[in-house]
């Protein structure tokens, strides 16, 4: 009876774990399918938007500047009457749960200095269709920042729904659900028609969403940022890793953008269609800047009120040692690996250049434009997943008297500052031990090694930078 009682006991064991070994094969099978069918959706979406028809829709978009003929409401400001350095632009609805709108505006202002303030101008589009709601928002907005508004910094519109394709009977790519799919879609049009009213105010155009924080002086950074970038393409600058979060454009391209947007509003999110975007105007890379100048602050999402902790890891709020890193050249002798070439060193983005073992006698040289006045230079070497390849045995040093040679510019006469010291260089007040305009900064190696060479960042400090 007993053996009886063992064996039924094991045969019903047996049976359980078999039943909950099928119910996990089962459900991860389920798991699989599920991320398997986002993945052919996502697929077919792209697909769809690489069809023939629609890539002579791009083809046509790479010249297009006419606005989208929309008639805009001026709920808080006027006109402007001066184009500005940057436009600042937020798309605004109606929560479920929560309004970040006010600590949004509230930091835009606060982390700003008067001089950076006179160069941008914030716009605010209230893209509910509740009119009573954007109605309060404007009665509140008008009290708390009165000031930035009759000096010209705020100016907030709304654009009708009437000028807005239909949001019913979308496509439900992803397999989402209805709702969000009318979210998004109409997302995409809300943020294509502040794009277009934006065209023509100023020279930039940066996208925050309206629950962020911001970095102190954060157009400071922007503007050092595209000094560095002088001379070179670029379709997007990203100053925060989150969404539709610090992306920055030249205004001559909002125009193509806002009918970008709107031409595939109903595809995909609108973070996913600005990579397409950016890919289709030739920019293959991600080009960011570190740290981040922004951070997501919203606890509940706008899409359902429901929780949404996202944050940047790495946003910092303030920092005020930014480097100049001016406009140069850069030329090595170092093999590049792969596409991590030298200029993603003098970025002052999440990049970095990675050469194969160097020897005796490798150089890696900066070629100003111009000869500068340097007062500091910091190097880091090496990264955190790969701690040896450092600079073990190298110099840095400045040079003058620029010459023509056969592998592109370099100067005649170096001076040696110091040596690395495990992987590091940094040195302030060098102003103070030369009495020359730098022409070059040359990281030299003095002795080989089988490691490979991670630079990571070079960032160089100038005297009498370019003012705001």
């Amino acid at each position: 009876m007993r053996c009886y009682w063992k064996r039924s006991v094991t045969t019903v064991g047996s049976f359980l774990f078999f039943c909950l070994l099928m119910y996990l094969c089962m459900k991860d099978e389920g798991s699989i399918l599920e991320e398997e069918e986002k993945r052919l959706a996502k697929e077919i979406a792209v697909q769809q938007l690489y069809s023939e028809r629609n890539v002579q829709n791009f083809r046509e978009l790479i010249n297009f500047s006419a606005p989208i003929n929309v008639t805009y409401q001026y709920l808080v400001g006027y006109p402007l009457l001066k184009k500005k350095y940057l436009t600042v632009g937020l798309s605004s609805v109606k929560r479920k749960r929560g309004n970040y709108l006010f600590e949004t505006l509230k930091s835009i202002f606060d982390q700003s200095s008067n001089e950076e303030l006179m160069e941008m101008v914030v716009v605010v589009h209230l893209a509910d269709f509740d009119m009573a709601w954007n109605a309060q928002v404007v009665q509140d907005i008008s009290r708390k920042f009165a000031h930035h508004i009759i000096s010209g910094h705020l100016v907030i519109i709304h654009a009708p729904q009437l000028y807005y394709p239909s949001l019913k009977g979308l496509k439900r790519n992803y397999n989402d659900p209805a709702d969000r799919v009318t979210f998004r879609s109409k997302q995409n049009v809300d943020y294509a028609f502040l794009l277009n009213f934006c065209a023509n105010l100023s020279d930039y155009y940066l996208m925050l969403e309206d629950d962020v924080q911001c970095a102190r002086s954060f157009l400071t950074a922007i503007k050092k940022f595209l000094a560095s970038k002088e001379g070179s393409y670029w379709v997007t600058l990203e100053f925060s890793k989150l969404g539709y979060i610090g992306k920055l454009y030249h205004s001559t391209d909002l125009p193509r953008l806002a009918h970008f947007l709107l031409m595939f509003y109903q595809e995909m999110p609108c973070d996913w269609l600005l990579i397409h975007f950016r890919g289709l105007l030739t920019q293959k890379d991600v080009i960011r800047f570190k740290p981040s100048l922004f951070q997501h602050i919203g606890y509940y999402s706008s899409f359902r009120g429901t929780e949404n902790r996202l944050k940047d890891d790495d946003f910092e709020e303030d920092f005020f040692d930014i480097p100049d890193n001016p406009p140069a050249t850069i030329y090595t002798s170092l093999k590049v690996f792969e596409n991590y070439d030298p200029n993603k060193a003098y970025s002052n983005g999440d990049e970095y250049f990675w050469g194969k073992s160097p020897s005796t006698g490798d150089y890696f040289t900066i070629v100003f434009m111009k000869p500068m006045n340097v007062t500091r230079i910091h190097v880091v070497t090496g990264s955190e997943d790969r701690h040896n390849d450092i600079l073990h045995s190298g110099i840095l040093e400045v040079g003058k008297n620029l010459k023509v040679t056969q592998k592109g510019k370099d100067c005649s006469d170096y001076v040696k500052l110091n040596a690395f010291q495990k992987g590091l260089f940094d040195k302030k007040d060098i102003n103070t031990v030369i009495d020359f305009s730098v022409d070059c900064v040359r990281v030299f190696i003095t002795n080989s090694q089988k490691d490979w060479l991670i630079i990571r960042s070079i960032s160089i400090w100038t005297k009498h930078s370019n003012p705001l």
